[in-house]
């Protein structure tokens, strides 16, 4: 696939992944409020209800939550005096993006790393470590910074912001019920079904708490899913700014390799990051619960953008450093 074909089938998974939560949500919240009224009027007002304590929670993330993140990761802003190379390089690419100039922030960690934040291109901010400013060269260096305006340029933050929101509707409502059903909501259902209200309100409730105990689960692991589709949208975006996915691949490998640990990460942040700062390589590259797709797909991906052949798997273990 060219970058345009990967561009338009990552939005695709995207959204797919996000309607996945939708179903989920209006599932459980049918479910349970069918299961507590016995009428489905209750399960559209348990789902309505879910969504807007979900979305007050999320305003003042959605306002405050880029200085939080800053503040969390030691970022400074510094002045384009202090890191000329660092600014050009911001710049030309936010003329390529058609997006405003962002703020920009170096966070003093010798592990190389960065990451983008803000509601919308007008206010958004990135950060990049000390180490990867020393460790890449300038043609690497344009692959990282195009990559995280990609996930400014995309709305990354506002669209993982909205899942995040459905996500906790979920796990609210979950919580609610299956504490509902714990302190003493199963005997009155079951007092409700010998003064014969119906045995359809008793699949509804066997049904809830079903879904009240996996559905958090299976939201999470979506979640997750949806992150790993924007850091491969995001790729084949920075391929489309730069015209060059060998800047990118020689990124993504040397961080790869680098043994250094970012001491500033955390796993409320991590998601944020150009690649995981947190676990190693090999864990990095598989599983259901990373929020990064495998580095060495992602290699792959713009191997094949520009004719190359995959990494062969003795190449493989070398990047990974075993």
């Amino acid at each position: 696939m060219n970058f345009y074909q990967q561009i338009s089938a990552n939005r695709r998974n995207s959204f797919l992944l996000a309607l996945v939560i939708v179903a989920l949500l209006c599932a459980l919240g049918f479910s349970i409020g069918f299961a507590i009224s016995g009428a489905p009027e209750g399960g559209i007002a348990a789902t309505s209800i879910a969504l807007v304590i979900g979305i007050l929670m999320a305003l003042g993330s959605y306002f405050a939550g880029d200085r939080l993140v800053l503040g969390v990761s030691g970022a400074r802003e510094v002045s384009q005096a202090e890191a000329p190379q660092l600014y050009n390089v911001v710049r030309e690419l936010t003329i390529a993006a058609n997006i405003p100039m962002p703020r920009v922030y170096v966070i003093n960690d010798t592990a190389p790393n960065a990451f983008a934040t803000g509601r919308d291109p007008g206010h958004a901010s990135i950060a990049i470590t000390t180490g990867l400013l020393q460790k890449l060269s300038r043609e690497e260096l344009q692959g990282v910074i195009a990559h995280e305006l990609s996930h400014v340029r995309n709305y990354d933050i506002r669209f993982t912001l909205i899942v995040g929101v459905m996500v906790g509707s979920i796990a609210l409502l979950a919580d609610f019920f299956l504490r509902f059903t714990f302190w003493g909501g199963a005997g009155r259902r079951s007092r409700d079904r010998d003064s014969g209200s119906g045995g359809l309100q008793l699949i509804f409730f066997v049904v809830a708490i079903v879904l009240a105990i996996l559905a958090p689960i299976a939201a999470s692991l979506v979640q997750l899913a949806v992150s790993r589709q924007r850091e491969f949208l995001a790729d084949a975006s920075s391929v489309e700014l730069t015209r060059n996915p060998v800047g990118l691949q020689g990124a993504l490998a040397k961080i790869a390799t680098d043994p250094e640990v970012l001491e500033v990460a955390n796993r409320a942040t991590q998601h944020l990051y150009f690649a995981n700062p947190i676990k190693k390589f090999e864990q990095r590259s598989s599983g259901l619960f990373a929020t990064h797709p495998p580095i060495l797909e992602r290699i792959n991906r713009l191997r094949d953008l520009s004719g190359e052949r995959p990494l062969s798997p003795q190449e493989a273990r070398l990047l990974s450093g075993l």
